[in-house]
């Protein structure tokens, strides 16, 4: 049973709350304020704080806070009349409360909430999940339906993100839980010693083998086995397990004889399984068998609200473990840690908390006490784009090791950008080459197949540089070099460039010639030349290297 401490500020709510958590067997408080209540927060024994004054008022922000002093917090249960109920929970103080009941209220309903919110509170106690929102309600709540029975689990999600603490929080409150639980990094060892590790091996299985030794399997007999990393196993190895899942007997390496074990597999992975599968590096029929049961931790970027709980259980865990004297973060530091990604999310943040209450030379982290890499990330850290499917479910980042694409700063996207925008115009130059070595050709070539010769494409070529030269008189002046100001020495108007066509000569020709004349008039400057022509300053030095032109 549970202590509930009950705000008497609106007595005839505070009756009605007494008498429904009486009746479940939980011990009642009466409480008149925050420090009356800080009293009995805290401790083993489950606690509920159930608020009846007006939501607004600054006593209720008063008891808000000091349960907010406390990791986890406990349950906070807002009882008050029905219109104020309803504006409550669609207002944005929604998320204060753990639950909001509407007045009036039967006790069933009373009690309901108070146990449902005390399940959630006793469950991130045994698992140490900590948070507040949907996310980690959803991952608590399939911890607390998949914990009593023996079926396989399948726990995927961003490193980092508390997928081992899922495990075992399974394990710890399932009938399994007075029996072993052992944790297995599929990823850490090579493929013969985590055979060994797994199954077991023989005296003389293998050189080195110089006595017989039990497997983890054989190891957490009548318990859970949980095996990290699973989406790096080994195809052989895939195999093997594959056989244990489904007939609960193995043999060791070197052996001969059959052992039957009972053991629940709890399996983890921050890779795509369905993607591994279509990529042939993970079984198809093993993953039908680990997915029978699955949940998904959610990553730190998408629950910015439970940084704040997350930091004060950090700071509490590491100053009494560093005997360090620590108030907290201030408020610019605190905005920094929520404006930044977390690629790699729980762990990668109270990492960052235990090095800064080591670090910090005063009592309060500040600003300059966060590392530099975060204060420069923060609030422009683009987040991991997952292979397969995944990248439609959820913002795109992970680090590395979740075989995503790393995070990118503004820096670095500019570069990409302006890249790809060159690409872009290099490409166009391309189609172009394209076009003019199409034409070429098609004039070029004769083709007695189609009833064309060579003396056809030769008349056709012919219209085209007749059709060029009239057209060339009236050139732009950014080609032309006009600029339609009166010659210094007399007075008249530069005349165009013009090029000389010959009988025979090709567009080949042409066009090396139009870039000999625009080089002249732009006294050799390639990039003007360039302008003129129209076409890009790359294309320019190449079409100078091909057509043996010294600009």
């Amino acid at each position: 049973m549970a202590r509930v401490l009950i705000d008497e500020r609106d007595m005839e709510a505070a009756v009605l709350v007494r008498r429904a958590a009486g009746a479940d067997g939980h011990e009642t408080i009466l409480v008149g304020g925050a420090d009356e209540a800080d009293l009995h927060l805290g401790g083993d024994e489950p606690v509920a704080l159930v608020l009846t004054g007006s939501p607004d008022a600054p006593a209720t922000r008063r008891l808000l806070s000091t349960a907010d002093g406390h990791v986890p917090r406990p349950p906070v249960l807002a009882v008050c009349e029905a219109q104020i109920a309803r504006d409550l929970r669609g207002g944005e103080r929604a998320e204060e409360f753990d639950d909001i009941v509407g007045l009036p209220a039967s006790l069933e309903e009373i009690q309901v909430s108070l146990a449902q919110q005390l399940e959630r509170y006793e469950l991130q106690v045994v698992t140490g999940i900590i948070g507040r929102t949907e996310g980690i309600r959803e991952a608590l709540g399939r911890v607390r339906m998949f914990a009593p029975v023996g079926t396989t689990v399948l726990i995927t999600g961003e490193s980092g993100t508390g997928k081992e603490l899922a495990a075992r929080g399974i394990h710890r409150l399932s009938p399994r839980r007075s029996r072993p639980f052992i944790a297995v990094n599929c990823a850490a060892m090579p493929e013969t010693l985590l055979e060994s590790e797994l199954f077991g091996h023989e005296k003389g299985a293998f050189t080195g083998a110089t006595s017989r030794r039990r497997g983890m399997f054989e190891l957490a007999d009548g318990g859970t086995l949980f095996l990290d990393e699973i989406g790096e196993m080994p195809i052989p190895l895939q195999t093997r397990l594959l056989r244990v899942l489904e007939a609960r007997r193995f043999m060791r390496v070197g052996g001969d004889v059959e052992i039957e074990v009972d053991v629940r597999v709890i399996a983890a992975t921050n890779r795509d399984l369905r993607e591994a599968v279509r990529d042939g590096t993970f079984r198809r029929d093993l993953y039908y068998r680990l997915h029978v049961l699955h949940m998904e931790m959610p990553p730190l970027r998408e629950r910015p609200s439970d940084i704040h709980i997350l930091v004060r259980g950090f700071i509490e865990e590491f100053t009494r473990r560093h005997d360090r004297e620590f108030r907290g973060l201030s408020s610019d530091a605190m905005q920094i840690l929520l404006d930044y990604a977390w690629p790699g999310n729980v762990r990668e943040l109270r990492n960052l908390i235990e090095s800064m209450v080591v670090l910090a030379p005063g009592k309060v982290i500040r600003p300059a006490d966060i590392p530099a890499e975060i204060r420069t990330s923060s609030g422009r850290t683009l987040l991991p784009v997952r292979a397969g499917g995944a990248a439609a479910d959820r913002p795109a980042g992970g680090d590395a090791e979740d075989g995503g694409l790393p995070a990118l700063r503004l820096p670095e996207m500019e570069f990409l950008f302006r890249t790809l925008v060159e690409m872009k115009i290099d490409l166009e130059d391309l189609r172009t080459e394209f076009e003019r070595f199409r034409r070429r050709h098609a004039v070029r070539d004769g083709n007695d197949e189609d009833g064309e010769d060579v003396a056809a494409g030769r008349e056709l070529a012919g219209r085209e540089l007749r059709a060029i030269e009239i057209a060339s008189s009236d050139w732009p002046e950014s080609l032309s070099g006009r600029t339609g100001e009166p010659d210094a020495d007399d007075g008249a108007e530069t005349a165009p460039p013009s090029i000389e066509l010959a009988p025979g000569m090709t567009m080949h020709d042409i066009e090396r010639e139009a870039i000999v004349i625009a080089l002249r008039e732009v006294g050799g400057n390639r990039r003007r030349a360039a302008e003129r022509l129209g076409i890009g300053e790359r294309t320019l030095y190449r079409k100078l290297k091909e057509y043996g032109i010294d600009g």
